[in-house]
């Protein structure tokens, strides 16, 4: 991949120097695919994690290895942290051999995992003093759209980090938005999961329905997905759902965390918000009854067992396969 370099004219906080070589720390479900497509792309890429595991088919596929997020660090002009939780983030960041201890000025940290947007103004700012820029660049589309390189990114950074990280964004990404200063993008990323997973419950319900009431559950995906009541969730998730593995490469215990911060940040704006709350408690039922690894869609159980009913049929996939052609992303441009 050519080296990434800060647009003419622009300025920010830090002077970003060219981008040659990408770290990428924590290949998870998401991150796997996200580094995976940066390999593919030829790019230099430095990975970690703490499970080598999870590292060995991408140092197969040409990935670089790293011992520790510091030595990560040293190496990569921008460091991407793509990880399930604050606390873990903030582990990579602060420890002793963490990425601040090493680094480089004019280097840039991208944050791509979906956490809280305080978190990330604080280590933003940490950051910000070894002389480096900081982004939040969570992702939104499913895994199976982050194994194309299809997925939606959102950025908050000043225009300028931009600039200089839009050629990576769209290696992995398909549809990239500028959302503002660093944290807006962490904001919109809990605001679109809550949407997504109150979209996953009334599917659920409306599927259950069908079934209880005789309907053929094929028959009713179609007219759902023909219809104003259709979404990206039905036509994803549904399928999953009717095939019976549920598999959507997503858990209950991140669903959990998600809304909870879109619900903390609601508060914090002294907002008490209904469906929020209930969604967030069906959730918690959900893994007080099948645990917190359980796939987020098997949410139905519930009503599967509180009312007799199996919501499956055949003919649906096991997991998605996104049937979008690979190619480079582009800027979405807000309106106005």
């Amino acid at each position: 991949m050519n080296s990434i370099r800060r647009a003419p004219g622009s300025s920010g906080c830090c002077q970003t120097q060219a981008v040659n070589t990408v770290g990428f720390i924590g290949l998870g479900n998401v991150g796997s695919k996200l580094a995976g497509t940066l390999v593919r792309s030829g790019a230099d890429t430095v990975v970690l994690d703490a499970q080598p595991s999870a590292m060995a088919p991408l140092l197969e596929a040409g990935a670089r290895g790293a011992d520790s997020p510091a030595h990560l660090a040293s190496e990569c002009d921008v460091v991407i942290t793509c990880l399930p939780s604050p606390a873990v983030v903030s582990q990579v960041m602060e420890s002793d051999d963490g990425v601040l201890a090493a680094m480089r000025a004019g280097g840039i940290w991208v944050e791509m995992s979906t956490t809280d947007a305080r978190e990330v103004l604080r280590l933003g700012a940490l950051v910000t003093e070894v002389g480096a820029s900081a982004a939040d660049c969570p992702v939104s589309g499913g895994c199976h759209r982050a194994a194309t390189g299809n997925i939606s990114i959102f950025a908050g950074c000043d225009r300028s980090t931009f600039e200089a990280l839009l050629p990576l964004l769209t290696v992995m990404g398909r549809r990239i938005l500028h959302t503002g200063p660093l944290g807006t993008a962490s904001q919109l990323k809990v605001v679109t999961n809550f949407l997504a997973t109150a979209n996953l419950v009334a599917v659920t319900e409306a599927l259950a329905a069908c079934a209880k009431v005789g309907l053929d559950l094929a028959v009713s995906y179609e007219a759902i997905a023909a219809s104003s009541g259709t979404s990206f969730v039905h036509e994803t998730e549904s399928q999953v759902i009717l095939n019976g593995s549920r598999d959507i490469n997503f858990t209950m215990d991140l669903v959990k965390k998600d809304v909870g911060l879109f619900n903390a940040m609601a508060r914090e704006a002294g907002m008490e918000l209904e469906m929020a709350a209930l969604v967030e408690g069906i959730f918690d039922d959900g893994i007080a009854r099948y645990g917190p690894r359980e796939w987020s869609p098997n949410i139905i159980k519930r009503l599967e067992e509180q009312y007799g009913i199996d919501v499956l049929a055949p003919g649906f996939p096991a997991e998605m396969v996104d049937d979008e052609p690979e190619e480079p992303g582009g800027e979405i441009r807000a309106r106005g």
